[in-house]
């Protein structure tokens, strides 16, 4: 049975397994790793996807601000076992997280992935036109969405961290 629950600290060494299985070591170079890097995940939504006691799947965002003085989330990572993709779960865990960030009142989300892919929860380059990240990144993969009507309208500037601060930092790659 598949169940969407909070992430809770039981889920860190799976969930780092996942994502060292999806993306490999390289995930850690990435620029929107500098935005989480050292950072808690917007509170209640990080969230971990479960078949049993397996974990499956896991999405957090992230507090950031979309240009000076606007507040936005940072998706990612999403990452679904091999074994269980093309089954939707990447879908609802989507659909799932987005509500929820929807739910606890917050406005926009942006994202560095497919647009193909995630064009289908009405992510767009033309939302995160205006904005940037603080490295090297794929411009055509930088993607926003309004969670609230217009709330990406006008912004512009350097996308920054906002979140709160780990208080004891995780080394990575975690030790066995």
């Amino acid at each position: 049975m598949i169940s969407i629950v909070p992430e809770s600290p039981s889920h860190l060494a799976a969930r780092e397994a996942l994502l060292d299985a999806a993306f490999g070591p390289s995930r850690f170079a990435k620029t929107c790793e500098r935005l989480r890097e050292d950072r808690q995940p917007a509170e209640g939504l990080a969230f971990a996807m479960q078949d049993g006691d397996r974990l499956v799947g896991t999405l957090r965002l992230w507090n950031v601000s979309a240009g000076p003085g606007r507040p936005a989330l940072l998706l990612g990572p999403l990452a679904i076992d091999a074994s269980r993709r093309s089954h939707g779960l990447g879908r609802a865990l989507m659909e799932h997280s987005l509500a929820a960030a929807a739910s606890l009142g917050h406005g926009a989300v942006l994202l560095v992935g497919d647009a193909p892919y995630y064009a289908r929860f009405g992510f767009s380059q033309e939302k995160a036109g205006r904005l940037w990240l603080p490295g090297p990144y794929e411009r055509e993969r930088f993607l926003g969405l309004d969670l609230v009507d217009g709330m990406l309208e006008g912004a512009s500037g350097l996308v920054n961290p906002t979140g709160r601060f780990v208080e004891t930092p995780v080394a990575w790659p975690l030790a066995a």
